[in-house]
């Protein structure tokens, strides 16, 4: 049995990781590369790092609007699977990658299972929200990482294509862990990224939120996607102060281990939200609302669009609930590719 992973972006190659690793010896697995994310720290490296196979092919789709990126990505992605003739495709979060994976299966009728669905922010102005509902309902198997996500595909009446079998992320995050160095230092910090364009694209906007994270009562560490380091460079928002230190990019091992000896995380990027809460660190959301609501829950995160807490010692505050795992047991890939085989040999 032939399965091919469409993935494009940095979120979708550390779900990929545990994946890869589960069909290894059960099924034939390729990994199509749409070139969504093209900067090597964000595309390459992660290859490398989680020791995941090389794509079959990167189609070096690279940026431009939604519409343009999306439209390329179906030609090029229907063009690849006539080569490749796979029997069963897996999609993975929200990208413009998952949405035109799952037209250009749906087209040529392939099943289709989409890893993280359920989600949902219920804001439709989020271009994630509007991929993933609709590579949801074009699914044929829905894998939800936690139990709101599965109320959520139920209300939309997809309850019988939906599993629970928890989120990929925890087995590609104890991976790391295992590995991880930890720091033996008494200085704190906070780990930061900005990447969502509500934040990054508004010159006010974003001049308010280094005003802020100036404020801090410890060091910031700020991560900096290129693209953001080119929004920096242009509205001349460096050099970094005591408080707030800019980052190179770094890969996503470092990225762990960087949270893993911080005492909290600041940022508007869902998967290091939920990696944070995962990692056992408090998080500063930069967002009006998370498709995440089980970290708000549990007390672990805070939303925090105008980071007002940022003159606080956020990151001391106790938890709500008893943080248990809300995201499974860490065997979600191989429940993932079970499913998939037994999908394939009762539909065959």
């Amino acid at each position: 049995m032939k399965v091919l992973s469409i993935v494009g972006a940095r979120p979708q190659f550390v779900k990929l990781a545990p994946i890869s690793w589960a069909a290894s010896g059960r099924v034939e697995h390729e990994t199509l590369h749409t070139g969504q994310h093209y900067d090597e720290l964000l595309s390459s490296n992660f290859f490398n790092e989680l020791e995941i196979p090389n794509p079959i092919e990167n189609l070096e789709i690279g940026s431009g609007s939604h519409g343009q990126q999306t439209g390329k990505m179906i030609i090029e992605i229907e063009r690849a699977i006539q080569q490749i003739n796979p029997q069963h495709i897996i999609l993975y979060g929200d990208t413009n990658s998952t949405l035109a994976g799952a037209i250009a299966a749906t087209k040529m009728h392939i099943p289709i299972s989409h890893v993280e669905a359920g989600l949902r922010s219920f804001n439709k102005l989020m271009p994630e929200e509007i991929n993933r509902i609709l590579t949801d309902h074009t699914s044929d198997l829905l894998f939800a990482p936690t139990m709101t996500a599965m109320l959520n595909l139920q209300h939309e009446g997809l309850g019988e294509k939906a599993r629970f079998v928890g989120d990929v992320m925890v087995e590609t995050l104890k991976w790391i862990q295992n590995s991880a160095q930890k720091m033996d230092s008494t200085s704190q910090y906070i780990v930061a990224t900005i990447h969502r364009a509500e934040n990054t694209d508004d010159k006010s906007r974003l001049k308010y939120i280094f005003g802020q994270l100036k404020k801090s009562v410890i060091p910031v560490h700020l991560y900096c996607h290129p693209r953001l380091e080119k929004i920096i460079e242009k509205l001349d928002l460096g050099p970094s102060s005591d408080q707030l230190l800019l980052m190179p990019p770094i890969g996503y091992k470092e990225m762990v281990t960087s949270v893993i000896n911080s005492v909290g995380v600041i940022t508007d990027s869902g998967g290091l939200q939920k990696e944070s809460f995962i990692l056992g660190k408090p998080c500063l959301i930069m967002r009006e609302q998370t498709e995440w609501v089980e970290t708000l829950n549990s007390g672990m995160s805070f939303l925090d669009p105008q980071l007002e807490n940022i003159r606080s010692n956020w990151w001391e505050k106790e938890p709500k609930l008893d943080t248990e795992n809300f995201f499974g047991d860490g065997t979600a890939s191989k429940k993932i590719i079970d499913q998939i085989i037994s999908y394939r040999s009762k539909s065959a």
